[in-house]
């Protein structure tokens, strides 16, 4: 039997079947069809005017999306980009296309505040962001390494719980008014630089070394800063507003206190000898790293700098916000803090100090965690990506070059997926939600995003406002002044700060010798 005709008449057909297929998967509008652009672009600028207000852009993207739907472009100056807020695209950004969406854009804050691209978790996608963030994975951030170097956080929090307990015995009531928020954010950030660095800050430091904490909180500032120049290259010799000044000024500051720790540490380590102990990350970094580090694209110093200086900026900050969240979330819903307690009492009770162990059993402190991640994620934009080729997100065209921004305080508000999503309710997570964990596989809930890209200290996070929480709740009695509702304003820059301290009125609840244990 002759074929012939039937493979020609086939031949002919096949490609009206391929054309046909993709004109019913994406439309008549061709394959390149791309997501509805929101309207009012200008020339020159885009939609740029459109993202500055006094709200934090989050919301400001959220509210677009409740118009214009789970993925929207928009013009950013001469940059095309592409919001998303839907779980199932969120999945496919972080799965499908995690490859292509694994580098970061080229931003000043990249250039002027991390090195020269040199701090991992701004760095484009490449041999050295891979080298490091495998250092980082498994020798620095590893839970062997982690429990190595966690008697410095035991220590601290010994450490400013008696502090707390001092303040209200100097009162004869017991009672003292605290502005809390200042207090987590000393011990985040004390607790962040013993790990890293072996220092701790109080009034016997000296005036250089305190100087890095108001020189992080510049870099953590303009980092969030809208710099005209990330989306209009031309114009950056004008530096309007002169940001990329304030930027080198602040990198030149920081860097000559991380120099100096640096000196410090390699002095030491030389004086040692053969007997040389890593006892933080930075001689764990001095003992990985070698002099000759060219193969990682950039010197020694400037690797260990680079790093330490990002593990500062997202970890004490992020561990900071999030416990003052939840500090806050839990004064205004009192029937939740009750909760917490009894459940601290009934499971450690009041004769010795929660322990990391014990949080495993606090199934209701941890579903306060995640609801406060859920309200507040630590980034509510994931950091920017940029697709290095063409790709599809759901049925929409994305051209190589685009930037995508996951909305994450939008995705964490899907009415679709959470029972009043606006509301504090650690019971979700318990109940319709008990499942769903932040580790980055349930795309509904990502707090410390997913993918290549997602926060490599995931879990020394968690853990850490777990046990600062447990600690805070099981050795005092916490309430608002005057019993008036906390303010729960949001703040602008990337960490979705809050914008008013909190101040509490605290009183031990604990037999008083154990606020005085040997460290």
């Amino acid at each position: 039997m002759d074929l012939s005709p039937y493979l020609l008449a086939f031949s002919l057909f096949f490609p009206f079947l391929i054309v046909y297929y993709h004109f019913k998967r994406y439309g008549a509008n061709t394959v390149h069809r791309r997501a509805p652009q929101l309207p009012g672009a200008l020339p020159f600028v885009g939609h740029l005017h459109l993202l500055r207000g006094q709200y934090p852009l989050a919301r400001i993207l959220g509210n677009k999306a409740d118009k214009f739907g789970p993925i929207f472009s928009l013009r950013l100056g001469h940059h095309y980009g592409v919001v998303v807020s839907s779980w199932e695209m969120v999945k496919e950004c972080f799965t499908t296309n995690d490859r292509i969406f694994a580098t970061r854009p080229n931003m000043s804050v990249s250039k002027y505040l991390g090195y020269d691209y040199a701090a991992f978790a701004i760095s484009p996608y490449g041999p050295y962001w891979r080298d490091v963030r495998k250092l980082v994975n498994l020798e620095l951030l590893a839970s062997h390494q982690i429990q190595k170097f966690k008697h410095h956080q035991s220590s601290e929090l010994y450490i400013c719980i008696r502090e707390l307990y001092l303040l209200c015995s100097e009162n004869g009531s017991l009672a003292s008014t605290v502005t809390i928020s200042k207090w987590i954010d000393d011990f985040t950030f004390n607790t962040t630089i013993r790990m890293l660095v072996g220092k701790r800050f109080d009034s016997s430091s000296s005036p250089e070394d305190l100087h890095i904490k108001e020189a992080i909180k510049r870099v953590l500032y303009l980092g969030g800063v809208f710099v005209v120049s990330d989306f209009i290259p031309s114009l950056e010799w004008l530096d309007i507003g002169g940001y990329l000044k304030s930027m080198m000024r602040t990198s030149k500051e920081v860097d000559t206190i991380l120099k100096k720790w640096l000196e410090e540490h390699v002095q030491e380590r030389n004086a040692c000898g053969a007997d040389v102990i890593d006892t933080d990350f930075m001689d764990a970094m001095l003992s990985i790293i070698g002099l000759d580090a060219k193969t990682m694209a950039y010197d020694r110093d400037t690797i260990i700098k680079a790093t330490i200086q990002v593990i500062i900026m997202t970890g004490s900050e992020s561990i900071s916000e999030t416990l003052t969240w939840a500090v806050s979330l839990l004064l205004n819903n009192p029937s939740s803090l009750k909760l917490a307690k009894d459940e601290l009492d009934r499971n450690v009770g009041t004769n010795r100090w929660v322990e990391e162990s014990d949080t495993k059993n606090l199934t209701y402190l941890q579903a306060i965690v995640k609801e406060t991640l859920r309200l507040y994620p630590p980034g509510p934009l994931s950091g920017p990506r940029e697709a290095t080729d063409d790709c599809h997100i759901g049925d929409y065209h994305v051209p190589k070059g685009t930037r995508l921004v996951v909305n994450l305080w939008k995705l964490h508000r899907d009415p679709r997926i959470w029972s009043e999503p606006d509301q504090f309710r650690p019971e979700r997570f318990l109940e319709e939600n008990k499942n769903v964990n932040h580790k980055g596989q349930n795309f509904e809930y990502i707090p410390f995003s997913s993918g290549r890209r997602m926060c490599p200290a995931v879990t020394y996070g968690f853990e850490t406002v777990q046990l600062v929480l447990a600690r805070l709740l099981q050795g005092f009695n916490i309430q608002s002044l005057d019993g008036e509702a906390v303010d729960m304003e949001e703040g602008l820059g990337i960490a979705l700060p809050k914008v008013k301290p909190v101040e509490v009125v605290i009183t031990p609840r604990l037999p008083l010798e154990l606020y005085h244990q040997n460290i």
